[in-house]
């Protein structure tokens, strides 16, 4: 095996991460009817802040309170226990992608497999125990709790040490965003592989190792 090591972002890369059904089911006990229109605006504030957060100009904390300042008013909660509700809602609603559960089950007993995520702390270890797949992990790393987050530097060289500081080549990092991702593990030194379900075209000058359109491709990747 090429890699001893093999790192996958989260959202969208090994589970799906649709948070309007998320947003739809947690506002439900609200007796709110969460519309496509009102997940737009949701959306108007929260993709702005997911960009400040990965530039650094502002903390999680500030992502988790400013996205549900509007729904702190229709409900009366407090923006933060709402994001904690989304977050149970998230891990509940989110499932492995195509192919996921069968690449895992290649690789588990082979190398050692870890998470790193832009997400939040809370959802994690509930996701995978909700989609049965905590057992093949034996890393996690959540930039929440590192304070900065992909593709700065520091949450690799974090997770590089809970690896116990293994060789950079022995290490692939998965996943399907270029600006996050990809350049963060070209950054951090180690081999990337760009997952592209949607063979989206890259206008970016970012270059992954390797790309892919299907999970079990990392297979033939991993064996070279």
């Amino acid at each position: 095996m090429k890699y001893k090591w093999i790192l996958f972002d989260a959202d969208e890369t090994l589970f799906s991460f649709n948070s309007y059904l998320g947003l739809k089911a947690m506002l439900k006990g609200y007796g709110i009817d969460f519309t496509p229109q009102d997940y737009d605006e949701f959306q108007a504030v929260n993709k702005p802040l997911w960009v400040a957060y990965q530039n650094q100009e502002i903390k999680a904390e500030d992502i988790q309170t400013r996205r549900f300042a509007k729904l702190s008013q229709q409900t009366g909660q407090d923006p933060l226990d709402l994001n904690n509700q989304l977050m149970d809602a998230m891990a509940k609603v989110s499932q492995p992608l195509n192919n996921v559960k069968e690449m895992l089950n290649h690789f588990y007993g082979k190398v050692k497999m870890g998470i790193i995520t832009n997400g939040f702390v809370q959802m994690q270890d509930a996701r995978l125990i909700n989609t049965e797949t905590k057992s093949f992990f034996d890393l996690l790393v959540v930039s929440e709790e590192v304070g900065v987050a992909k593709p700065d530097i520091k949450v690799f060289d974090y997770a590089l040490a809970k690896m116990g500081n293994v060789e950079k080549s022995e290490v692939l990092m998965v996943g399907d965003t270029l600006a996050s991702d990809i350049l963060g593990g070209n950054n951090a030194g180690f081999d990337t592989c760009w997952i592209n379900v949607h063979n989206n075209v890259n206008e970016t000058e970012i270059r992954p190792t390797y790309e892919i359109q299907d999970m079990l491709q990392l297979i033939d990747i991993a064996k070279k």
